[in-house]
């Protein structure tokens, strides 16, 4: 189960040194922030993606995976679970994995991630359903859907706000610049 990996302290960090976080005004900000993340993956990593429904972590996931080479659009693994990605789709090995449908943390230890993080990157949509079995070397990215500001027309607002919970293992690397 994942969770073995290495017991690194964790801080919490916005990227803008302070705690609002950034704003991601619209879904092309959020594709272009994961293309700047993008950059940044390794194999080995994770990047676990936290938000409600429709807070913009399947559009985060296709940001990064279209930078990694992906030509054709990232379909949300919702259904398949995990999707996976190999050279020459994407410049490096990457899991896109979907938690949303378990119902037991007990049930992820059927997905091999554990084993599959050795040789691919992790992107983890839902990585509250892993329980306490998220690694813990994983860079914690929270999206959240920003109120629609007064004024504007009735629906749901484009804007996102995404914090960051850096582990000592993405220090260097975080914020992607």
């Amino acid at each position: 189960m994942p969770g073995c990996a290495s017991h690194q302290p964790l801080r919490a960090l916005s990227l803008t040194g302070m705690s609002e976080g950034i704003l991601l005004a619209d879904e092309a900000a959020t594709l272009a922030f994961g293309a700047r993340i993008a950059g940044l993956l390794q194999p080995g990593d994770c990047i676990a993606l936290y938000g409600d429904l429709g807070a913009g972590k399947t559009t985060l996931a296709r940001g990064i995976l279209q930078t990694l080479g992906l030509e054709e659009e990232a379909p949300s693994p919702t259904f398949a679970i995990v999707q996976p990605y190999e050279p020459p789709e994407t410049r490096i090995p990457v899991w896109h994995v979907d938690l949303y449908r378990l119902e037991d943390p007990a049930e992820v230890a059927e997905l091999g991630l554990d084993d599959a993080r050795q040789d691919a990157a992790m992107l983890i949509e839902w990585p509250e359903r892993l329980g306490p079995g998220l690694w813990t070397d994983a860079l914690r990215l929270h999206l959240t859907i920003e109120p629609q500001p007064v004024g504007e027309s009735v629906g749901q607002s484009t804007a996102r706000r995404l914090t960051a919970t850096v582990p000592q293992a993405w220090e260097k690397r975080w914020p992607p610049a």
